[in-house]
């Protein structure tokens, strides 16, 4: 691979990886409430989140301002987290786009393990968790998908 691509690659990598929270809670009131106290005490903001739920437990997959400090302060407190690598990125909201994307990643063989969105005006914002992310990552610029960064999250 040439050096120029290579270098464009990497700094395109950069912006697109984030650092994703998974708290895991049981299923009782008050549970998430607990996690938004503790982070808003240490002036931690929350992002973009999605809640998965069984009938023993959920789980909150979270962006953060600063993920380092929002793992310590929630095993600190007990909780069950863990910090995962996503990949993010941006696409115009309107029928149809997201499909396409999703559509070259499957085809490349690129697993979405699971997906969380949110709009914005004319873009979607979306968080995925992918299989292989050099892969997902790398398909996403050679599509030239917009990405997914800190000023785009509120961060």
């Amino acid at each position: 691979m040439p050096t120029g691509i290579f270098q464009l690659s990497t700094l395109y990598l950069k912006y697109m990886f984030a650092k994703q929270l998974s708290v895991f809670l049981e299923n009782k009131s008050g549970r998430l409430t607990e996690v938004t106290e503790v982070l808003a005490s240490e002036n931690i903001n929350l992002s973009a989140m999605s809640i998965a739920d069984n009938s023993d437990f959920g789980i909150l997959r979270c962006i953060v301002s600063d993920p380092d400090k929002a793992y310590q302060v929630l095993k600190k407190e007990h909780f069950a987290v863990k910090v995962t690598d996503v990949v993010g990125f941006t696409c115009p909201n309107v029928p149809g786009s997201l499909a396409k994307i999703l559509r070259k990643l499957s085809d490349q063989g690129v697993f979405i393990e699971y997906m969380y969105s949110f709009n914005f005006g004319d873009h979607a914002n979306i968080i995925v968790r992918p299989s292989d992310l050099d892969e997902c990552a790398r398909i996403l610029s050679a599509l030239q998908v917009g990405k997914l960064d800190k000023e785009q999250l509120g961060l």
